[in-house]
C-alpha cells in the first residue's frame, strides 16, 4: 500500500502541467491551441513571452526532480528500497505525459525527464543537458535535440551507474519520450519541423 501511495503521489505531481498553469496565470492563450499544440516550454516560446517559457521549463523540470529526491529521502522511513525511487521517476514522467488534471493530454516530457535524470544522478542530467544544448544550438530544432538526447540517455546511465535497474528505467523514459515525438519525426523527414524561437 505504501508503495502505491508513493507512486500515486509522484503521478499526481507529474500531472501538474505548468504550461497550462502558467498560461492561465499570465492570461495567455492555451498552449494546446497554437503552434505545435504541445503544452511545453518550446511551444510556450511561440507565445512571444520568454518568461512564460522559462517558468514552464523550471516547473516541469522541478517536479521531476522533486519526485525523485523526495522518494529517495522518504523511502527508508517507510521501509522501502531504492526501487521505489525508480518507480516514482517513471510515475512522475508518465503523469506529465498523461495528466489526470488535464484530460490525460500532456506534454512530451523533455523538461520533466531532465529533472528526473538530475534527481537520479546530477552527472547524468548534466550529460543529457549538454547533449540537448549542443544539438539545439547547431540545428535549432527542439525535437531533434530531444530525440537525440533520449537515445543517448540510457547509454549515459549505463556508463555512469551500471547496466542495472536505473539504466532500464532511463531506457523506458527514453522510449516513451521518442514515442511522444513520433509526429515530430515525421515532420523532420518531410522537412516541416518548426525551429526554436519561431512563432507559429
Amino acid at each position: 500500500m505504501t508503495t502505491l501511495l508513493f507512486i500515486a503521489a509522484a503521478y499526481l505531481l507529474g500531472s501538474l502541467s505548468f504550461a497550462v498553469i502558467v498560461s492561465r496565470a499570465m492570461h495567455l492563450p492555451d498552449p494546446r491551441q497554437y503552434g505545435s499544440g504541445n503544452p511545453g516550454a518550446t511551444n510556450m516560446l511561440r507565445s512571444g513571452r520568454k518568461t512564460a517559457a522559462v517558468l514552464t521549463l523550471l516547473g516541469d523540470a522541478s517536479k521531476g526532480w522533486i519526485a525523485v529526491v523526495l522518494a529517495r529521502a522518504l523511502a527508508p522511513q517507510f521501509g522501502l528500497d531504492d526501487g521505489i525511487v525508480l518507480l516514482c521517476a517513471l510515475a512522475v514522467f508518465i503523469g506529465h505525459l498523461f495528466p489526470v488534471f488535464f484530460g490525460f493530454k500532456g506534454g512530451k516530457g523533455v523538461a520533466t525527464a531532465l529533472g528526473v535524470l538530475v534527481g537520479l544522478n546530477p552527472w547524468l542530467g548534466l550529460a543529457c543537458l549538454l547533449t540537448w544544448l549542443l544539438m539545439a544550438g547547431v540545428f535549432r530544432i527542439s525535437s531533434l535535440a530531444a530525440v537525440t538526447t533520449a537515445v543517448l540517455a540510457p547509454v549515459y546511465a549505463g556508463l555512469l551507474m551500471g547496466w542495472g535497474r536505473t539504466a532500464i528505467a532511463v531506457l523506458v523514459i527514453a522510449l516513451l519520450l521518442v514515442y511522444r515525438h513520433k509526429r515530430n519525426l515525421i515532420n523532420l523527414v518531410n522537412g516541416k519541423e518548426g525551429r526554436i524561437g519561431v512563432r507559429s
